[in-house]
Parts: C-alpha cells; sequence; structure tokens
C-alpha cells in the first residue's frame, strides 16, 4: 500500500446559503428549503423528484454523463457524496434508476480520474471522490446481483483493483475490497473476476496480513494530529472525533479490510481456486491469528477460511502441516468463542480423512473433553460425532498409528466411557442408580470439606472418585464434580487440567457454555497460559451469565465484581487489535536505539 500523494490538508468544505440560494435562482420560503437547496447542487436532488418518470430518467441521464467534467468542485463532491448517502440509507430501492442510468460508469470513471490525474486529484474536495464512488458501487451491488450485473458491464472491475492494489491509501482500499467482495458473491459476476484471480487473491493475502500495521503506522501511530491527513479524518469521524474517536473507527475499518479480504479469498476457496496460493505455511499461520476484534463479531474472520479449505483435499493437507493452526484451532473448541463450532468442523474433518488423521489425532485428542456436548451452532449429537470419530478404527490400529503414550490413554478412557461403561449403565435400575447418587453426593461432600480445610489434593482425588462412581445420565452432578475439580487443579497450578475439567462442565450445562463459575475458572486457567483472547471471551460470557439475569421478559443485572473487571481490563489491553504491531514497532525502535548507542561507543 503506498501513501497518498496528498501534501497539505484539504481545508474543510464551508457552505454559502447566499451563493447556493443564487445558483440555484429558486425562492425560499423557509429555512427548510433554504437547506435543501444547500444540499442539492444544480438541482440534482430536485431532478430526482421530477414527477415524470421519462422526463426524471432523461435528465438523470444527461447530469450524471456531465458529472466527471464540472468545473464546480463543490457541486461535485456534494453530488457524489449525495448518492453515496442514497445508497447506504437504503434508498437505493428508491432510486433504482441509478444504476441503470450510468451511475456505475460515471463512477468507475471518477476512480480512474483520481488515481490517475495528480492536479485533479489534490482540489478542493476531490481527494474524497474515489472513496465515495467505490463505496457507492459496493452499496449499490450488496445483495443485488442485477446491479451487480450491471456494474461489471460497466467496467468498475479494473478501477477497483488499481484501489484494491493501493494507488492512493488503505481508506480506498477498505471500500474496494468491500465491492470486489459483493461482486465474488454471485455466481453471474464471480466469472468476470477470473482474469484477475492470480492478482486478487495475492492482494488480498498480502492486505490481511499486513492491513493492521498499515493503519497502524500510517495513521494510529501518528501522534500529532496536524501530520495526519485530514480527508481520513473526516471520512471516519465526519469531521466531529477527537484523537480517540478517530483511532476507535480507524481499529474498526482495520478489521474490516481484513475481514472483507477473508472473505474474498474465501469466495475463491469454495470453488477450489487458487488453494496452492492460499495453502502456503506462511500464510496459514498468520490466519489463525486473524481475529478481526470485537468490532466484527459477525465475521469468522480467519477459521471462516480455515473451515473452508478443510473441504478440500489440498488444505486439509496442508492445515495437517502447521502446528500453529492445529493450536489454534483446539484452543478455538474449547472456548466460548462464537465460532467455537467452526473449529469442531475443521477437526472432524481433519479426523475423517485417512490422510490426515494420523497427523492430527494427537492434537484432536483434546476434543475428549467435548464429548459430551449435546447441541452448538445447530448442530445436534455434536459429542457423539466426536467421539465416533476419535475413537474410529481405536481398537484395530491403535498400537500402529498412536505412539504418544498420553494420547492413547486419552483415547483408551474414551473408548471406556463412551462405549464399556455405557454399555455397563444402560443395565443399571433406576433404584440403583439413586443408590450411587447418594454415595457420590456423600463423597462430594468430603471434597468440599477437604477444599475448605485448604487440602487440595485430597478434595481433588474425593472428586475424582466421584466421577468414576458418577452415572453418565447425572448431568448436573457431574457439571458440579468437573467445576470443583477444575478449581482445584487451578490453584495446583495445572491450568491445562483446569481448562479440561472447566470444559467438560460447560459441555454438560444447559445451554453449552452458560455454567458462570466453570467460565470464571477457565478464564484464569487460560490467563495463567497466557492465552488472552481465549481468557477475554470465557470472561464476558462469566459476567453475561452470571450478573445479566431475564425478569418478566426485562433485562435485569446486578453489580459486577471487580475481580471479573480487572480481568476484563487486562485482556481487552492484551488482545487490542493493535498490541502485536505496536509490540513490534516498539521493539524496533529500542533495537534502532540499540544501534545508535553502539555506533557512539565505537
Amino acid at each position: 500500500m503506498k501513501k497518498t500523494g496528498v501534501k497539505t490538508p484539504i481545508p474543510s468544505f464551508k457552505t454559502n446559503l447566499t451563493t447556493i440560494k443564487t445558483a440555484c435562482n429558486k425562492p425560499s420560503s423557509n429555512d427548510e428549503e433554504q437547506i435543501n437547496c444547500l444540499i442539492n447542487p444544480s438541482c440534482f436532488f430536485c431532478i430526482m423528484k421530477e414527477p415524470d418518470s421519462s422526463t426524471k430518467k432523461s435528465k438523470i441521464t444527461n447530469y450524471i454523463k456531465k458529472l466527471p467534467f464540472l468545473d464546480d468542485y463543490h457541486e461535485l463532491i456534494l453530488v457524489v457524496s449525495g448518492i453515496w448517502n442514497m445508497a447506504m440509507t437504503n434508498k437505493a430501492d428508491e432510486n433504482q434508476e441509478l444504476p441503470c442510468l450510468g451511475i456505475f460508469e460515471c463512477m468507475s470513471f471518477l476512480i480512474h480520474k483520481g488515481i490517475k490525474d495528480g492536479p485533479w486529484i489534490q482540489k478542493n474536495q476531490n481527494i474524497y471522490i474515489p472513496y465515495y464512488a467505490a463505496h457507492i458501487i459496493g452499496s449499490y451491488t450488496i445483495n443485488d446481483v442485477d446491479h451487480a450485473r450491471k456494474s461489471v458491464d460497466s467496467g468498475v472491475i479494473p478501477p477497483l483493483m488499481e484501489l484494491l492494489s493501493g494507488k492512493i491509501s488503505w481508506v480506498e482500499q477498505r471500500v474496494a475490497v468491500r465491492a470486489l467482495g459483493h461482486l465474488a458473491s454471485y455466481d453471474e459476476t464471480f466469472q468476470d473476476l477470473l482474469p484477475y484471480e492470480e492478482e486478487i487473491v495475492k492482494l488480498c493475502m498480502h492486505l490481511a496480513s499486513t492491513c493492521l500495521e498499515e493503519v497502524f503506522e500510517m495513521f494510529i501511530a501518528v501522534k500529532d494530529k496536524r501530520k495526519r491527513l485530514k480527508y481520513m479524518c473526516d471520512l471516519l469521524t465526519r469531521g466531529n472525533g477527537g484523537f480517540e474517536e478517530e483511532n476507535l473507527k480507524a481499529g474498526e475499518w482495520a478489521s474490516q479490510i481484513q475481514c472483507w479480504c477473508l472473505h474474498l479469498l474465501c469466495c475463491f476457496a469454495m470453488k477450489k481456486r487458487s488453494l496452492d496460493l492460499i495453502c502456503t505455511q506462511e500464510f496459514l499461520k498468520q490466519l489463525s491469528e486473524m481475529w478481526g476484534g470485537l468490532s466484527n463479531n459477525s465475521s469468522p474472520s480467519g477459521v471462516g477460511l480455515i473451515r473452508i479449505l478443510c473441504y478440500t483435499k489440498e488444505g486439509r493437507e496442508s492445515i495437517a502441516k502447521s502446528r500453529n493452526v492445529l493450536d489454534h484451532l483446539c484452543n478455538l473448541t474449547r472456548s466460548s468463542d462464537n465460532w467455537q463450532y467452526m473449529a469442531i468442523d475443521c477437526l472432524l474433518l481433519l479426523l475423517s480423512d485417512p490422510d490426515t488423521r494420523h497427523k492430527v489425532v494427537e492434537v484432536a485428542a483434546f476434543l475428549i473433553d467435548l464429548v459430551e456436548l449435546r447441541s452448538l451452532g445447530g448442530r445436534s449429537n455434536l459429542g457423539e460425532r466426536i467421539a465416533s470419530s476419535l475413537i474410529l478404527d481405536f481398537k484395530q490400529t491403535k498400537t500402529e498409528t498412536i505412539k504418544n503414550s498420553k494420547v492413547q490413554k486419552v483415547l483408551e478412557e474414551l473408548w471406556n466411557s463412551k462405549v464399556l461403561r455405557r454399555k455397563k449403565e444402560q443395565r443399571l435400575t433406576n433404584e440403583k442408580a439413586e443408590e450411587k447418587r447418594v454415595i457420590v453426593n456423600l463423597i462430594k461432600q468430603q471434597g468440599n470439606q477437604r477444599f475448605c480445610m485448604g487440602d487440595i489434593k485430597d478434595a481433588l482425588l474425593n472428586y475424582t472418585k466421584a466421577l468414576d462412581l458418577c452415572p453418565l445420565r447425572f448431568r448436573n452432578e457431574r457439571l458440579v464434580l468437573f467445576s470443583n475439580r477444575s478449581q482445584c487443579n487451578l490453584l495446583l497450578k495445572d491450568p491445562d487440567s483446569a481448562i479440561s475439567d472447566a470444559t467438560r462442565a460447560l459441555c454438560l450445562s444447559n445451554p453449552p457454555n452458560s455454567h458462570a463459575k466453570s467460565l470464571w475458572r477457565r478464564s484464569q486457567a487460560y490467563d495463567m497460559k497466557g492465552l488472552a483472547k481465549e481468557s477475554l471471551m470465557d470472561c464476558i460470557m462469566f459476567i453475561t451469565c452470571g450478573f445479566f439475569k431475564s425478569s418478566n421478559g426485562r433485562r435485569e443485572h446486578t453489580r459486577i465484581p471487580y475481580y471479573a473487571l480487572t480481568m476484563i481490563n487486562k485482556q481487552m489491553h492484551s488482545t487490542w487489535l493493535f498490541r502485536k504491531v505496536q509490540s513490534k514497532s516498539t521493539h524496533s525502535d529500542e533495537d534502532e536505539d540499540d544501534n545508535i548507542k553502539n555506533m557512539e561507543k565505537s
């Protein structure tokens, strides 16, 4: 990406009511009419209100043709921004004639002019034009295949490609990748992108990997507001934001750039195209770290593309070789992240492939913590599917394919509990089961007493004994026992076991991931392991489940404890979208200072 050639801030446009009234040559009866004249130069928006349909179309067509050549730069920016506002506020449906009357050709021409004509783009407000033009294309083509087809026929792809390549700045890249993503979403227009396939895929891979660093260095890290490009500030906050508001919006836009790049890559991956480019080990490693932050909670980010790749042979083989991706998937399966089910899907697909199963079974063995999960993400009997995948051909091949003794022990435990123990308990009468429940509760009480006395190890043994005895059908009792044992492991500084037990408890809760104590315990365990994102998600869910309750259809909340707020603040700081980039920048500055000092000494 390149920094725009604009060297000096462009002054904000200040309208002059008297000038506009004179230009329109219309008397205004009140202030509202004056404002209408003010924001609708040359009466363009009066044309839009023309009652006669044929006259209206003729006037709009003629106006759009002359729009790129207007000498009045104030009129140009106001009309383009006005059309953008119409498209963004869903008025596109009310003005279907614009896409059919040349608006796409006009916007394409304006983007091209802004890229090629340096003196023109630096005049008045013209620097805003390419951004608005690309945004208009994207806003008219979202969820409308007919408009998408019309835009492609009007030649929008080449100028959008130039913006995507960074011919102006990251601000224009954001709207270009958005518009191209809409075109790639339709079968009717996807084919038109194929001549640019390699360029698009490479640009999106690079942009997704570097956009955070670019936005940080070119905007966030610029502490002197006078040195920030003013048009960027105006676009981010409409000129009304302070330093913090601009930074927050810049972070949101950087996250959107990354998510929309991934969406474009998903469009190609779903059609099994360019997999050789996407499935490189370097990019897969970066992909597993692409979260997008909380500002884009509707986008699955990196794991969405990873799952699509797992549906292909080439994708599975590449992912099975990446320990970074496998570890990421493992952590995601044992979290309260919205995309937990996607990570589970990925591991199940890898386990179902004979060529990748033996490569991933060591990592995927952690799925044993989820075998009592009933439903998640619209999937029923998910725990049964997980168990079946893990113990697939276990008895026949365990000595050949499972060399890790710990993994073999885990799978043997699963075989004993899901196969042997289940068969045994099917013959257990209700009377015998209730007798066991009484004994289990007694052992649990003993464990609670040991715990209160500070004898954590003995308490852990009691809870383990109770779990071994407790019938699988008593889910609530087993939930409490796993959660209590998780707390013991936490106090014994064994975060891995604490995470495992807390996850098992959360799988037994109804709905899944709703047991507040287990969420808090797993959040602490993840914090001990330095996994800030997983800790943050569990802590947020802990607060939601534990301190926000419904009463008579109304949402009520109690005071959130200080320790939870402290954890939230800590992990929000650690998972800040630009944290890694900032750390890298700080280390670079420190290394540079050290080099200067060494040179001075020598």
